[in-house]
């Protein structure tokens, strides 16, 4: 055998993702790139490591265990360069953090400096939903969390960056003449919600039920940018979080509708489990995040605090 690790690493993706097309982009390769590097690697074993049924791609039982052994090897691989660099004074390793959907509009300007500072650090970013959110910092499978919703069933420690606000919005078609409309105004917009889940829609149902608000209910999306595509289309409104809408706003495809009592405010949180061990990368992380964070909120969320 004369596997690569370039080979080994392709495959691993390819795994991952169940798709070729889904890894080149991943992995910044043209999808023949990645075709080629697949059967280059597959002609070194007799026994199928992947299968296509009805043009999906499967990862046989044996490509699974080999998947686990690729990962072992390119662990250990890292783990040479990490000690490399750490030699030379130099801080390496990785930063594994999860994000909820919202979170990607905020998070990158809490990470950019420090990643330029660190080229060591390799970044493991997962964005997703609250509740796949918190299974990940509950099986201690990263290092830190992003939320707007603290969870109550874990000890954890935190950071508080960013008010996270939301706001009724709805495309620019009707005009809304008054200045501050009352809770009623809800009972005639018909409300798109996120998914059961969502951090958005937790904090929208908890402000709902405290205060018996009269709502219509017209559909439920499982992203913030499908609630937005479909609000610009004229299929409903939605309550919505500030930061996700800024462009929006700015060339008026979406408006804010004045409501007596908002924004809902909430608070976007770096969280970890209490007691945790972190590592020489995670703790340099957190030091920063507390040392520059005022810095970064006046540098880049100076229009976010004017609303």
């Amino acid at each position: 055998m004369n596997y690569t690790l370039h080979q080994l690493q392709v495959f691993l993706k390819v795994t991952q993702c169940e798709s070729i097309t889904k890894a080149a982009v991943e992995l910044f390769l043209t999808q023949p790139a990645v075709s080629i590097q697949l059967k280059n690697f597959q002609d070194q074993f007799d026994i199928p490591l992947t299968e296509v049924v009805g043009r999906k791609l499967f990862v046989t039982e044996f490509g699974k265990e080999i998947a686990i052994a690729a990962q072992n090897i390119i662990n250990e691989v890292n783990a040479i360069n990490y000690k490399t660099m750490a030699h030379k004074g130099q801080l390496a390793g990785r930063l594994k953090l999860s994000i909820v959907s919202t979170g990607k509009y905020i998070m990158p300007f809490f990470l950019t400096q420090f990643l330029k500072e660190n080229q060591g650090v390799e970044l493991l970013l997962d964005v997703t939903n609250k509740s796949k959110v918190i299974q990940s910092l509950e099986q201690n499978s990263v290092d830190f969390s992003l939320v707007s919703v603290l969870p109550d069933n874990l000890k954890i420690e935190s950071v508080e960056l960013l008010q996270n606000k939301l706001y009724l919005v709805g495309n620019t078609e009707r005009v809304f003449r008054k200045k501050s409309y009352s809770y009623d105004i809800l009972n005639e917009l018909p409300l798109i919600y996120r998914e059961e889940g969502s951090g958005t829609r937790s904090v929208m149902e908890k402000f709902i039920k405290l205060n018996n608000l009269p709502v219509r209910k017209t559909m439920e999306l499982t992203s913030n940018e499908a609630v937005k595509q479909a609000v610009i289309a004229g299929l409903g409104y939605s309550i919505m979080p500030l930061i996700g809408i800024k462009n929006e706003l700015k060339n008026e495809t979406l408006q804010i509708i004045p409501v007596k009592h908002f924004p809902i405010i909430s608070n976007w949180n770096l969280i970890w489990l209490k007691g945790k061990n972190f590592s020489p990368t995670a703790q340099a992380f957190v030091d920063y995040i507390r040392s520059h964070k005022s810095e970064i909120i006046t540098t880049h969320f100076d229009w976010f605090e004017r609303y």
